[in-house]
């Protein structure tokens, strides 16, 4: 039942140790049989066990992950935070305020309309006039060429 032989031995042991400390309370009058009864304990027991989580125990040790991001990716992340940053400050001025009001302070559009004193048609233009120059001056070199 335990498929490990070490385990089994443990709970054959364990069952005649049982066995030992009920012999002298045991009554042969009963229905069960002394084997009967040491069936029953050593199924209870292989079902016990299986139950119980315990270490498991190896010669692998895993190596601990580094929760930091690897610093190939935070070096990729960081030239391109570094450029969009860039990017933004190169837009017109109207554009780029129409753009932080929308995606980093997270106002609506009627909002952002009416911080900059404008229509909500007019900030939406801005804003879709920022986008496309942040697409443009963000794109490779080899795509911005085709276009």
């Amino acid at each position: 039942m335990t498929g490990d032989r070490a385990q089994a031995e443990d709970i054959a042991q364990e069952t005649f140790l049982r066995f030992w400390q009920a012999a002298p309370k045991w009554d042969e009058s009963g229905n069960a049989t002394i084997l009967t009864w040491m069936r029953r304990v050593a199924t209870r027991l292989c079902i016990d066990d299986k139950r119980r989580k315990r270490p498991v125990y190896t010669d692998f040790v895993p190596e601990k992950v580094d929760p930091a991001p690897r610093a190939d990716i935070e070096l990729v992340r960081s030239e391109t935070s570094k450029r969009v940053q860039d990017a933004i400050l190169d837009l017109p001025e109207r554009q780029r305020a129409a753009l932080v009001l929308s995606y980093y302070q997270h106002q609506s559009q009627k909002e952002g309309a009416a911080i900059l004193g404008i229509g909500e048609k007019a900030f939406e233009s801005l804003l879709s006039r920022a986008k496309s120059a942040l697409k443009f001056s963000l794109l490779p070199e080899k795509e911005t060429i085709r276009q």
